[in-house]
């Protein structure tokens, strides 16, 4: 295997988050990308867009050890490829939070980071407050619910296409209303957060969510209710999303990458 410098990680995906990550791979010099994983059509294109950087399809193609694999790709990238990394002992973190709320997916994800003595890693994402609200469960949580408020651009590619005219939309519309899961699944690409609160909660079935398409909206707002024998907590923050892609809360991004930073560095935060 070769040997570097600076720790290196595997980078799966090459979407907006990925960019940020090799962003700040360059901006900080605290890591490397060792490697950048995608689907095997996509390697050659991928591989002319990224020159200097090794584009790989399968984990077999891994020429060094990296110190963690960061998933900014998709659901479907963390059921193909998150067993194998975690049976490797490679700790992964995983951006598409969503794609736990297969059960079946989760239990197997967990059993390879058994076998292979590594750890699954949950990003905060797009809101504030989830370790709080992690805490409050050893206390007891009673109920929590999110709602997720978007423009309609946001919500363009997504089964809200069916159900309202978002190029015309003049006031704001709730189009979900159920479970985590169920946002999760039908949404796979705007409610990581809702299952990023579902993970630190209540679990995918007990949290509530409500989806809102609504044209006055400056960014994409997140709000948290929570109520417990630790109190009653409320939580909200309009971020503002990457430019790349409007889906996506910049602060996604950017806590993917403090949960790459928390490793290689000598203070964790």
């Amino acid at each position: 295997m070769a040997r570097r410098v600076r720790p290196a990680i595997l980078l799966i995906g090459h979407g907006a988050i990925a960019a940020e990550v090799r962003a700040a791979a360059l901006s900080t010099g605290l890591f490397d990308v060792g490697a950048v994983l995608v689907r095997h059509e996509k390697v050659g294109s991928v591989q002319a867009e990224l020159n200097g950087y090794t584009v790989i399809d399968s984990l077999e193609e891994l020429d060094f050890a990296p110190v963690l694999a960061a998933e900014c790709a998709s659901h479907s990238a963390v059921r193909q490829h998150g067993p194998g990394v975690l049976r490797l002992g490679i700790d992964l973190v995983i951006a598409s939070i969503g794609a736990l709320s297969d059960e079946a997916l989760h239990r197997d994800l967990e059993a390879a980071a058994t076998i292979g003595g590594a750890k699954l890693i949950l990003p905060a994402g797009a809101v504030p407050g989830i370790d709080a609200l992690n805490a409050a469960m050893l206390g007891g949580l009673e109920q929590v619910s999110y709602t997720s408020r978007k423009p309609p651009a946001a919500w363009k590619g997504t089964p809200a296409e069916g159900l309202l005219d978002l190029d015309t939309l003049e006031s704001p519309e709730t189009f979900y209303t159920g479970t985590a899961r169920a946002a999760a699944r039908d949404y796979p690409k705007n409610a990581n957060v809702a299952a990023t609160v579902a993970m630190a909660g209540l679990g995918f079935d007990a949290t509530q969510v409500r989806l809102i398409a609504d044209p006055m909206a400056g960014g994409n707002m997140h709000e948290i209710e929570a109520v417990g024998t630790f109190g009653r907590m409320s939580l909200s923050i309009e971020g503002k999303p990457l430019k790349s892609n409007p889906k996506t809360s910049s602060l996604a991004a950017y806590s993917t990458i403090r949960a790459i930073l928390n490793r290689v560095r000598l203070t964790e935060i």
